[in-house]
């Protein structure tokens, strides 16, 4: 009898086009009458959404006749765009195929500056992500010095992770609730690390994925660049829909399912119990993988943490469940230590993937990654008491100094998403750089153009006094006026 693959893949439907629509294009562009000369402002907007990601590299732009009828413009005026691209490096012709999108020369995705942060004194609140305490890591590195030195006599290659560090986290799962071994726990270098390898063996260029809207920007990008298709399903700032969810995964059959049920990140929700039990019997029907990002389920402000996902019951099990975690959100991102949770004959795939990549992850980080996860219960409530006196300093500051502005408390995470009432965050982002503060539209957020531009993402992980002083600031520049985004005036098409 021939055996059966414990691991069935959806059928592929389709392929990835290298090619840029000129609707898709022309919904993410500002009305080319908004401005003058139009061809410099829509080559800046061009230029702009390559530099963030929205329009990947080494594709082909529209051909000129048809952008031109997307945008309701002159042929002459895209052909002065793409000349001002080609010149400034933002794109290149092929002879007889078109032109391409390209990066010039000294210029960084925004990806890698939003991580580099600020060059001068700008207040961050791009990244939502909180430091260590200097003392805790002097004494951790104390700590883990002897260890050290006895790995210095190894190779020190550990494509599954240390084998203390992997009990270390399946031990912890089964304190949570779901009881795992360590050879269902592949230690990575983070989340994002974690969920590529995923993506890199489950998934082939044009799979569908569904995702949420908004939802984690990385994870976005990393199924981009996987030229994935993503299918979107909303989170508001009441949660999600699960019938919508149960539905997507009915009709459109994805590959994968990637959700941030805990504290989801940008919006604060957190899932219900019974609409978990929902998602779980809905994905076991489908036969879609199904990733959860528990990166932010430790942040647990008013309400007990949440149990795994995968630990709740389910009629075909939770042999399709992946759980990615990390130490990033819950102790410091320069530790680049994370984890997921699966099957053991699929933990051998992945670990059997990344050594094409790395081979293993450091020593040093995961000792003291042990080292930490052994303190937790003395390192994370004071972590979570600070989180919760930032979080009030910035909601009083709201309210104190821009009351029109409204939010959702979350009951844990590390940020508000806050609601702007008019679609003017892309400007606002704009002008409080120059007064020092540096902060992400929503739009950032998003998994199609043209949305979230009336969204912030504040983190609080700062803080309070400073946090204080952003919010004045943002005050200032709205005090000043703001004209609404651009692209608010124009239609929108969903690709």
């Amino acid at each position: 009898m021939a055996e059966t693959n414990p691991f069935p893949r959806v059928d592929r439907v389709g392929h990835t086009d290298r090619t840029l629509g000129s609707r898709q294009l022309a919904a993410m562009l500002p009305d080319p009458a908004g401005a003058r000369p139009a061809y410099r402002h829509l080559a800046q907007a061009i230029s702009a959404l390559i530099l963030d990601g929205r329009i990947a590299l080494h594709i082909r732009l529209p051909a000129e006749r048809e952008l031109a009828a997307a945008l309701d413009t002159s042929r002459t005026t895209v052909t002065a765009v793409y000349d001002l691209l080609r010149e400034s490096g933002y794109a290149h012709s092929r002879q007889g195929s078109g032109t391409w999108t390209a990066l010039p020369e000294g210029r960084a995705p925004s990806g890698i500056t939003r991580l580099l942060g600020p060059q001068d004194t700008a207040i961050d609140l791009a990244r939502a992500a909180p430091g260590l305490p200097e003392q805790t890591l002097v004494d951790a590195l104390a700590r883990i010095t002897p260890q050290l030195a006895e790995h210095a006599h190894t190779p020190g290659y550990h494509p599954y992770g240390l084998p203390e560090l992997r009990a270390a986290v399946a031990e912890r799962f089964t304190r949570r609730g779901l009881t795992t071994v360590p050879e269902q726990i592949l230690v990575t270098s983070g989340a994002q690390h974690a969920l590529t390898l995923v993506l890199g063996l489950l998934c082939r260029p044009g799979d569908r994925v569904m995702v949420e809207n908004p939802s984690y920007p990385n994870a976005l990008e990393a199924m981009r660049r996987a030229r994935l298709r993503t299918v979107s399903v909303p989170v508001t700032d009441t949660g999600w829909d699960v019938e919508i969810i149960e539905s997507t995964l009915r009709q459109m059959v994805p590959q994968l399912a990637y959700l941030i049920p805990d504290f989801h990140n940008p919006t604060g929700c957190l899932m219900p119990e019974d609409a978990r039990e929902r998602v779980l019997r809905a994905v076991s029907r489908s036969g879609t993988w199904l990733v959860i990002d528990e990166t932010l389920a430790d942040l647990a402000l008013d309400i007990p943490a949440p149990q795994p996902f995968a630990s709740h019951p389910t009629p075909g099990g939770t042999g399709q469940v992946i759980t990615i975690g990390s130490m990033s959100k819950t102790h410091w991102g320069g530790l680049r230590i994370g984890w997921l949770r699966a099957p053991a004959r699929l933990v051998t795939e992945l670990a059997g993937q990344r050594v094409a990549t790395d081979m293993g992850g450091s020593v040093l980080d995961q000792l003291l990654a042990l080292t930490l996860l052994d303190r937790g219960g003395e390192l994370l409530p004071s972590r979570l008491e600070q989180l919760r006196r930032q979080r009030a300093a910035l909601a009083a500051a709201l309210s104190a100094h821009i009351p029109q502005w409204t939010w959702q408390l979350p009951p844990g995470g590390l940020s508000l998403w806050v609601d702007l009432g008019a679609p003017v965050a892309s400007a606002l982002a704009e002008r409080a750089l120059d007064k020092g503060v540096r902060i992400e539209s929503g739009a950032y957020f998003a998994t199609d153009p043209g949305i979230f531009e009336q969204r912030l993402r504040i983190p609080y992980t700062m803080p309070p006094d400073t946090l204080r002083e952003a919010v004045h600031r943002m005050a200032a520049v709205l005090a000043d006026g703001l004209p609404p985004s651009p692209t608010s005036r124009r239609p929108h098409w969903v690709v």
